[in-house]
């Protein structure tokens, strides 16, 4: 309850509720890739279907009365399922759920011609966005970075969803082996002139466990850019962006006024919702406090759990009202928006005003009212900035 006493919200009334289904299988493993994804012979699709309405119908019993705002097929390479299977889920959703009357449904895909022609598919099943993994306009990066499309076939499936879907959105990576300023300029300026209406630019990061970091650690991973090239690659980025119409709302996501990823604004306003499938993460808020789980990530382990009447989660924690608070500053200082100071108070949680005042002074913090946020030099220094913040 709020130090005022009054009574708060429900967290999915103020920030959200969606569902996130984890889709594990992929054609191929890409290097740089430390999602939860997998490369299988044979998929039984049935029995996956079935599992996902089991655990949904678990989790109804736990959520009862939510607005879902949004659905989210991840992956792996989620337009690898059966259109029947999206069907499915949606459906069994709708018997536990109501959805809000402008509820986002995502699907991730691939640019392959093999994925592209479910599209219609997909549409018919219930989703209204996708989002596309192109991850490069430039045919070598792209098979450095082990995709299996090409330049051509990425902008042809561009050109497919648009006419399926009112609204498509695409990854690109930058901060890629041995690119040059002038040549993530132009891959960034034919992006735009597609007329997007969200783009997601993320720069190369070294993940472990990965092939690609196997490969760093040998020295056989040449021509990654310098922290200062990095940071001129990211500025270029924002401003490239923020002129042709789609600024930044998060640190990585760009997005005219009102095509913002619902499903992604509800991670970092701190909302609920519930992880379904191999290694899905979710938050819900019970009783006893709110609740973050983590699903078994074994696809194997998983479905036989499901089938077993079990939860199929490998781990579910409860965390304080400090924790709550730490998660959201971290999260929702990524945003443009910034974070809400009543919600910190509401969780009993003051930031250190001195710490704050430095912050603001040094120009990485700006206050308006109840809101917080990042300058755009604070947001090149997010660490750093949310490492005062939070420091005992």
């Amino acid at each position: 309850m709020p130090a005022d006493g009054r009574t708060a919200p429900a967290v999915w009334q103020t920030a959200g509720f969606g569902i996130y289904v984890h889709w594990p299988f992929c054609a191929a493993k890409c290097p740089y890739c430390d999602f939860n994804s997998h490369v299988a012979a044979q998929i039984d699709h049935g029995a996956w279907a079935d599992a996902y309405e089991t655990d949904l119908d678990r989790w109804a019993a736990l959520t009862p009365g939510r607005l879902v705002h949004s659905v989210f097929f991840g992956g792996g390479t989620p337009s690898l399922m059966e259109p029947a299977t999206v069907a499915r889920i949606l459906e069994r959703i709708a018997q536990h759920w109501h959805f809000a009357n402008d509820a986002e449904i995502t699907l991730e895909a691939n640019p392959t011609s093999a994925e592209r022609d479910r599209f219609s598919g997909f549409r018919a099943a219930g989703v209204n966005r996708i989002s596309l993994g192109v991850q490069a306009l430039n045919d070598g990066d792209l098979q450095r970075l082990g995709r299996l499309h090409n330049v051509a076939e990425a902008l042809a499936a561009v050109d497919m969803a648009r006419a399926e879907f009112d609204r498509v959105s695409f990854d690109l990576i930058y901060a890629r082996q041995d690119q040059t300023e002038a040549q993530w300029r132009a891959e960034l300026s034919t992006a735009l002139s597609v007329g997007m209406d969200h783009l997601s630019l993320y720069q190369l990061t070294i993940e472990p466990n990965t092939p690609f970091h196997a490969r760093h650690q040998r020295g056989g991973l040449h021509g990654l850019p310098t922290e200062d090239r990095a940071v001129r690659l990211y500025e270029l980025t924002q401003d490239l962006c923020a002129n042709a119409g789609l600024p930044a709302y998060e640190v990585s996501n760009h997005a005219r006024p009102g095509s913002e990823s619902r499903h992604n604004l509800i991670y970092w306003r701190g909302g609920e919702w519930l992880g379904v499938g191999p290694g899905a993460h979710g938050r819900i808020e019970q009783t006893v406090g709110r609740i973050a789980t983590a699903a078994l990530r074994s696809p194997d382990a998983w479905l036989r759990a499901i089938a077993a009447g079990h939860s199929g989660l490998e781990e579910k924690s409860t965390s304080n009202r400090r924790e709550q608070a730490e998660e959201y500053l971290m999260m929702s200082l990524r945003l443009s928006e910034g974070s809400d100071l009543g919600r910190l108070c509401d969780l009993g949680y003051e930031l250190q005003q001195d710490r704050l005042a430095e912050l603001i002074a040094d120009g990485l913090l700006e206050r308006q009212d109840s809101q917080l946020r990042t300058t755009a030099r604070g947001r090149l220094l997010l660490n750093a900035v949310l490492s005062e913040l939070l420091s005992d």
